[in-house]
């Protein structure tokens, strides 16, 4: 019998109960508490565990102050951090979803305003700070771009020990999967693509150079994380820069493969974010969902898969899973649409019982 959107994820010893899980989206919601997790996110969040996705993730959760993207994103560079989150993953686990949490840094896309405020740089006397990446290049805005220092070698291992560091909080606080976020031209992904790595050395040049701080922030959450729960990384499988030297859906494969040889259960599979200049083929339906699928079939190793990109029906979502695409079907805005997009689409598939509203809510779905 073939596999389908609810058919349970073994992951390792980890059990995910059906194959949808609730995409990491950023909420811009810590509102003077610097990095820690509010009322917003436990609401936010708990809704879409009660709406029966098998996956419940936390938003870029940045490891290191200056990794945030706004001054409003969740951090987990201290144990306060980790302990403003606990309540947050145990009530996704009491609502019968896997809590997890996605690791990252913003590199020089760090340090601007919300996204309903401009998206604007945010200079040091405006609350922002100076930005780090691969090379000293900022984000390529017209004017007013921040600062962008060239990272260190010191720069780079503390960067490293920090997702290290944060995946141990993130643990202690009750999360059963941590993602490495190396996608959507944030730090890790900056280092990935040629046009935004113009170092040389050990992180810089070569694509095993290149790829280098993205296997071993992966290792050094790996040694951390329990045998029995799985590491995700996303990556964005292609830049979208075809008229230059760049990220190809080739090298991702090719980093699929070295990132299993370090402990990565799961590849998450988006697109793009490193460059304005981008050139999106298209935004309908299931429009990145054939990367997940090159990177599934092309792999010499076994790895789980996970497609995003223009899904939003349960036949959809269904049919990727059903046709062997991806092993995980992740939704981002059609859970802000629909918190209980799971619990609607066993009705709508016919799969009665799959995915149980709480008792709270029974009634509501009789």
């Amino acid at each position: 019998m073939s596999e389908d959107l609810f058919t349970p994820l073994e992951l390792r010893e980890t059990r995910v109960p059906n194959r949808v899980m609730v995409s990491p989206m950023c909420q811009y919601s810590c509102e003077k508490t610097d990095g820690l997790a509010t009322d917003w996110h436990l609401v936010h969040l708990g809704s879409r565990a009660a709406g029966g996705a098998g996956i419940v993730m936390t938003e870029a959760t940045a490891v290191e102050s200056r990794g945030r993207i706004s001054p409003q994103d969740l951090g987990l560079w201290s144990d306060e951090h980790g302990e403003a989150l606990a309540p947050v993953a145990e009530f996704i686990e009491d609502q019968g979803s896997v809590p997890a949490i996605q690791l990252a840094h913003a590199g020089r896309k760090a340090s601007k305003t919300r996204p309903w405020d401009g998206s604007e740089p945010l200079q040091p006397d405006e609350g922002g700070w100076e930005t780090v990446a691969p090379s000293a290049e900022p984000w390529p805005y017209d004017d007013g771009a921040t600062a962008t220092a060239e990272m260190t070698q010191a720069d780079i291992e503390d960067v490293i020990d920090s997702f290290g560091a944060a995946a141990e909080r993130a643990r202690d606080a009750g999360f059963a999967i941590a993602e490495v976020h190396a996608a959507h031209g944030y730090l890790l992904h900056e280092f990935l693509s040629p046009v935004t790595n113009r170092r040389e050395g050990d992180y810089g040049g070569s694509f095993e150079d290149r790829t280098r701080i993205v296997r071993e922030a992966t290792a050094a959450v790996r040694e951390v994380w329990p045998d029995e729960n799985p590491v995700f990384v996303r990556l964005s499988a292609t830049d979208w820069l075809p008229d230059r030297a760049s990220w190809t859906v080739e090298d991702s494969v090719q980093l699929a493969d070295d990132l299993a040889a370090v402990g990565a259960d799961l590849i998450d599979v988006s697109a793009g974010g490193l460059h304005p200049d981008q050139e999106i083929p298209s935004t309908g339906p299931n429009y990145q969902v054939p990367y997940a699928q090159q990177v599934r079939e092309e792999s010499d190793r076994e790895i789980a898969v996970g497609a995003v990109g223009g899904i939003s029906s349960p036949v959809q979502a269904d049919a990727i899973v059903r046709n062997d695409r991806a092993d995980l079907a992740i939704l981002g805005r059609e859970h802000l649409r629909d918190p209980y997009f799971s619990l609607h689409a066993a009705e709508t598939l016919d799969r009665p019982g799959e995915a149980e509203p709480p008792l709270q809510y029974r009634r509501g779905f009789q």
